[in-house]
């Protein structure tokens, strides 16, 4: 499985959406600061992601996520 994810630092408040077919070991690797994109705003919350069967999908689905269109979806569930 593939997952499209949205953390959000506890730190700063900052949310990032990201992709990963291994959802507990990415969260981790955010956590543990390994991630560049990430590294000075940890420690992170998962708080919303979607599972999806091919990474093609899933990196849709990120793609989607990170346009306007796709933060007004998020907002409208209440992730922003």
């Amino acid at each position: 499985m593939f997952y499209v994810y949205l953390i959000k630092s506890l730190k700063d408040q900052r949310k990032y959406i990201g992709q990963t077919n291994n959802l507990d070991q990415r969260l981790n690797q955010h956590n543990s600061g390994k991630v560049t994109a990430t590294k000075n705003r940890v420690p992170f919350k998962l708080i919303y992601y979607e599972e999806f069967v091919s990474r093609e999908e899933a990196v849709l689905r990120e793609k989607f996520f990170k346009t306007h269109k796709g933060y007004n979806y998020l907002k409208k569930l209440g992730y922003y």
